[in-house]
């Protein structure tokens, strides 16, 4: 089955996008026996590449925020920061209730339950991504004067896992935090870690965005890695070669759970009647290099002041595979350890989830992708 998108506005039908175009095709339904679940994979492949545009309606917006931030930073002490974070998320608040609000109420419900105060949790998303912009202004300007508490947990058993020799993967979570503050805290723990990242990572996909505006946001990122991986689509040989070495000279690769950048990805039911899509390249670097995989997710647990970050332990999907399955179908085989991988994976996002729902980044929908042609997969790169 193949489903085209693009994003679905009056103006799309009067002129072209300048988003890419791509075909999603459903490659197989894997049923995972001993969870009694079944996880759905897709292909992503470009159709149409979109126009890089110079600059984009918010870049301006973007700047000033950005500029507003770095003052506020070194002006004004911690105590002050959150409050004034608070503050910002408000100007637009009618604006973000009226397009955004209703898809989030749907999905928020779909995955927490009905009796969630989704209005509430909104208020406090809107805040939590101020705070993730002010971040990065935080660590240029602030200096010595900001010492946040991070507390690191099951980190002994990613130690462990690299005794094997065999490197390891952490998947990242798309919590408000983890951009920053979690590679910080691998990094204080003494992880030098290596960051999947496509080249538009960061607040803008103009060009004047990367340039710019996004370019601060690296810096401080690259404090807290020993590499950075940029994947292009146009070079994934490259990019997969270049994962295999690192993970075979026993290193560790931080990937976040964007399914924009690959080629492949996964939907599965998620909490009460939801369906969320995961990445599906993690898992299938774990299959193919026997490299450990954990899930990671860091979590604000007072703004500024002290955050969680949260590695699971490892992951280890029952390797016991249909009786049913050829053993010559060494593709088939790797399709039912990947589910597996992602199944356990997905139970970790939503045990964090639950703690904070308000930082979560990106939430999928009541509907599978095939029942909403017309819409755009919901998530954002924030690798």
């Amino acid at each position: 089955m193949r489903l085209f998108w693009l994003g679905s506005s009056r103006r799309a039908s009067r002129q072209p996008s300048s988003a890419s175009t791509y075909r999603t095709e459903i490659i197989a339904d894997v049923r995972v026996p001993e969870r009694g679940e079944t996880v759905r994979f897709f292909s992503r492949k470009l159709v149409r590449p979109g126009k890089l545009r110079r600059v984009s309606n918010k870049d301006l917006r973007e700047s000033l925020l950005s500029c507003f931030y770095l003052g506020v930073a070194a002006a004004l002490p911690v105590a002050s920061w959150a409050p004034i974070c608070d503050w910002v998320s408000t100007l637009r608040h009618r604006r973000h209730f009226r397009k955004d609000f209703a898809h989030y109420d749907v999905a928020v419900r779909a995955v927490l339950g009905d009796d969630v105060d989704t209005r509430g949790l909104f208020r406090g998303h809107l805040a939590a991504m101020h705070r993730r912009r002010f971040v990065p202004a935080a660590h240029l300007v602030s200096g010595r004067r900001w010492s946040p508490a991070i507390r690191l947990e099951g980190i002994d058993g990613l130690r462990q896992a690299l005794q094997r020799g065999r490197g390891a993967i952490v998947w990242c979570d798309q919590f408000t935090a983890q951009t920053v503050m979690g590679k910080r805290a691998l990094f204080e723990a003494g992880v030098e870690a290596h960051q999947v990242s496509v080249n538009f990572h960061g607040f803008s996909e103009s060009r004047f965005g990367l340039r710019v505006i996004n370019p601060p946001l690296v810096k401080v990122e690259n404090r807290f890695l020993k590499s950075r991986i940029v994947f292009e689509r146009a070079d994934a040989y490259q990019v997969t070669a270049r994962i295999q070495k690192t993970l075979k000279e026993n290193g560790v690769v931080l990937m976040t759970n964007t399914i924009h950048a690959g080629s492949t990805f996964a939907e599965l039911a998620m909490g009460e009647r939801g369906w969320t899509h995961l990445a599906s390249a993690p898992a299938n670097f774990a299959v193919r290099a026997g490299a450990a995989l954990f899930a990671m997710a860091t979590l604000e647990t007072e703004p500024f002041r002290e955050y969680l970050a949260i590695v699971s332990p490892e992951l280890r999907p029952n390797a016991a595979l249909p009786t049913s399955l050829p053993a010559r179908d060494v593709a088939a085989k790797d399709l039912v350890r990947h589910a597996g991988y992602i199944l356990l994976k997905r139970d970790h996002l939503l045990q964090a989830v639950k703690l904070h729902p308000e930082q979560m980044m990106a939430w999928s929908s009541a509907h599978r992708l095939t029942e909403r042609q017309g819409q755009a997969a919901v998530g954002n790169d924030v690798g």
